[in-house]
């Protein structure tokens, strides 16, 4: 089941962040992310996403609280010592010796929040450069997508509890005291560039000597994690490094980068390039060798093509045959003469089966079009075969169509095995859904322990957060509770007034020699004294939440009914009713009863009900 069907609502109140304020969350990981806005809404007092997506568009001001809450900035000077050590002592060394004379070295530091970690290279930088040196040609960009962290990021000062990680020397260095902060040198902070950047939906910044994401993956799924580690292989430099946190391991994204120090979790690029590509660029260059190289590749590739077990044809983006191997020459019947010729001209556009349809719709829609099992006979004599047929659009780096290509699988094997098949496919299919199921929980088994250390990181930055909160609210707490304890004192000496009170009552409401009966605007009763308990033999609990006109108790309530609501209905300033009604008691003795009704009023003098004084009286 799927994220959006597990919680169709908090779905949508995502899908209404990004479409109105430009913040994409979708890619994020739902426990960790629901446990941030529902922390939220407990702010506001609501408990449904629905609601709450009302509320923002009430209340635009939420906004900034909601984004707040969930954009954890938990950073620091040098977190993770040991791994700024390895940084330090293996990493840079490599990245400044590997600078040319006049070349400037990038560095991008991927959720920034505000800036340590940012600073944090600048300083190692300059330390490896030269201050004069990294002034000119050290470029660090620090990103985030909080523009609150990003603003005190861009002042580079902080409080002297934030900069105590700091070797002493780098402090005193590079940084100056001032009003009781720490600012970085001017010279320096000039080399950090920040800017706001959707990790999800911005381009990301290219030719990278250096890309540093500590513990911003872990909030992502797996599929966004996916995307995003995908532009960072493309923004790297083919020599360029990734420094990852300390619960970021990439093991399933081994394509993409190698382990340098898993321990420490720094990665370098794993190159894209093929020997072809090689090759080119040496030829554009005007290396005669290479350009042996390249006609003696493009010989080999005329050959593999030739030679390939699949018949294949292609066709030109003008719609002439302009390639056949061997393989579809004995089984289309064509020779070299038909190379050249209009596709539509020869009979393998329409037999086996009719591909001229096909072949433009490939070219239109840009994708491979399959047809399965198709029967074909070369003569009457022959038995039939059955080919696959794959039309391929042909396009030169994803761009300019250059053909398509047709290739003919025989398949006939297939066929004269099915029946076999089909029932070795009914004995093991309960054992195959097993093994599948076991194999992928094998599979899966990494990135599910893998998702869990990121969701303890994720956790504990959480805790971390709650924590630095829960200190600020320790004095407001401790003031309230002063106050709990005197409104505690007051609330004791109010209940004790209260229940001398309510004993008073209930000893007056047993004296009285009158039946008196309590009820609301629907008639549903109230109160039921031990004269009403006397007249109608009916105790207090068996009565207490009913209606009064469903009680069958010798009273003829029916005949109360209409007078009462009208008179509750009519005269909401006060005043009596009284009735007098014949009735049989609780003994079956007939007695004539006098009903006296009195509005009951709240304190603003609104109707909440009737009280009913019910005495006998002589016939």
């Amino acid at each position: 089941m799927s994220e959006a069907e597990k919680n169709p609502a908090f779905e949508e109140l995502l899908k209404y962040l990004k479409n109105n304020r430009g913040f994409d969350f979708t890619g994020y990981k739902r426990s960790s992310l629901m446990r941030r806005v529902d922390r939220r809404m407990m702010a506001v007092d609501l408990d449904d996403y629905d609601d709450y997506r009302d509320y923002l568009e009430v209340h635009p001001g939420e906004f900034a609280y909601l984004f707040n809450t969930i954009l954890i900035n938990i950073t620091s000077f040098f977190r993770d010592p040991e791994a700024w050590t390895y940084l330090v002592d293996e990493v840079i060394p490599r990245i400044v010796e590997r600078r040319g004379e006049d070349e400037t070295i990038r560095v991008w530091s991927v959720g920034c929040a505000s800036g340590e970690e940012a600073y944090t290279l600048a300083l190692l930088f300059a330390e490896a450069m030269g201050l004069d040196d990294a002034v000119t040609h050290l470029k660090i960009y620090a990103t985030d997508v909080d523009e609150d962290a990003l603003a005190h990021a861009r002042q580079g000062g902080y409080s002297p509890e934030h900069v105590e990680p700091i070797p002493d020397d780098l402090r005193d260095t590079y940084f100056e005291l001032d009003g009781g902060r720490y600012v970085i040198h001017g010279e320096l902070r000039r080399c950090v560039v920040f800017g706001r950047h959707d990790l999800i939906q911005d381009a990301p910044i290219s030719r990278l000597d250096l890309l540093v994401c500590r513990n911003t993956l872990i909030y992502l799924n797996a599929e966004t994690q996916s995307r995003v580690l995908a532009r960072f292989h493309f923004a790297l430099n083919p020599n360029g490094y990734l420094f990852l946190g300390n619960a970021e391991m990439l093991i399933t994204h081994a394509s993409l980068f190698t382990p340098v120090s898993l321990e420490h979790r720094v990665f370098r690029k794993v190159p894209k390039e093929t020997p072809r590509d090689r090759m080119v660029l040496l030829t554009q260059a005007g290396d005669e060798r290479a350009a042996d190289e390249l006609g003696v590749y493009v010989r080999l590739r005329e050959a593999a093509f030739g030679s390939a077990t699949v018949a294949q044809i292609v066709i030109d983006r003008d719609g002439y045959l302009v390639l056949a191997n061997e393989k579809a020459r004995r089984l289309l019947d064509l020779d070299h003469q038909d190379l050249g010729r209009p596709f539509r001209d020869l009979e393998i556009s329409y037999r086996p089966v009719e591909l001229r349809s096909v072949v433009d719709r490939a070219k239109s829609e840009r994708h491979e079009i399959a047809i399965e099992d198709v029967e074909f006979r070369r003569s009457k004599e022959e038995d039939a075969i059955y080919l696959d047929v794959a039309v391929v659009p042909l396009r030169n780096n994803g761009e300019r169509a250059l053909g398509v290509s047709i290739s003919f699988r025989d398949v006939t094997r297939n066929h004269e095995l099915e029946s076999e098949l089909h029932r070795s496919n009914q004995e093991l299919e309960t054992a195959y859904e097993e093994l599948q199921s076991a194999n992928e929980e094998l599979e899966t088994t990494n990135e599910e322990l893998q998702s869990t250390v990121e969701e303890l990181q994720t956790t504990n930055e959480e805790l971390r957060s709650i924590n630095e909160e829960m200190e600020t609210m320790n004095e407001e707490l401790r003031t309230a509770n002063d106050e709990l304890q005197s409104k505690n004192q007051e609330l004791r000496e109010r209940t004790d007034a209260l229940g001398q009170t309510e004993v008073f009552l209930e000893s007056i409401l047993a004296s009285l020699e009158v039946g008196i009966v309590v009820i609301d605007r629907d008639f549903d009763i109230l109160l039921w004294n031990e004269r009403a308990v006397d007249l109608w033999g009916l105790e207090e609990h068996e009565v207490k939440g009913r209606s009064l006109l469903s009680l069958d108790i010798g009273l003829p309530v029916g005949e109360l009914a209409e007078p009462v609501r009208t008179f509750i209905e009519g005269d909401e300033s006060g005043g009596e009713l009284e009735l007098i009604l014949d009735a049989i008691n609780r003994r079956g003795k007939s007695v004539r009863v006098s009903i006296t009704n009195t509005l009951r009023l709240d304190p603003h003098g609104e109707s909440k009900g009737v009280v009913l004084l019910m005495e006998e009286v002589e016939g």
